[in-house]
């Protein structure tokens, strides 16, 4: 099986960073409206409540799948299922953030998503810096 195809979730992409901020850093700012803009969409606005819908300024609909405040959320995202996770160093100063997109259409699609996903990342990056 080609790399980044699953039985069960189609193509799929996943990116992941180590940050040099703690947990709670990182997830006041991915789950705030500056931070939801960055990796779902402008003006999407997120209830906190599994089947709550939203949609973007560019038109794109989904709805709230799972939210763990300070773990994961995890959406849909058109045809697609987005989510976002943050794992804690042990020495509580590191975070690890993950981006995972799976339903993608093929190949093509998951390399574009792949690009746009480290860019994602490179915006967050950039502004837990400035914080």
């Amino acid at each position: 099986m080609p790399t980044g195809l699953t039985k069960d979730a189609g193509w799929q992409i996943g990116v992941s960073r180590i940050l040099p901020h703690p947990a709670a850093i990182v997830w006041d700012f991915i789950s705030s409206p500056e931070g939801i803009a960055l990796w779902l969409g402008t003006g999407a606005v997120l209830t906190p409540e599994r089947g709550t819908s939203y949609r973007t300024a560019e038109g794109v609909a989904g709805e709230v799948r799972g939210y763990r405040p300070a773990d994961r959320i995890r959406v849909t995202h058109g045809t697609t299922t987005v989510q976002v996770a943050l794992t804690s160093a042990a020495d509580g100063a590191r975070t690890t953030l993950r981006f995972h997109q799976e339903h993608l259409a093929g190949a093509e699609e998951r390399e574009r998503q792949r690009a746009h996903w480290q860019r994602v990342m490179d915006q967050v990056a950039t502004a837990l810096d400035r914080r």
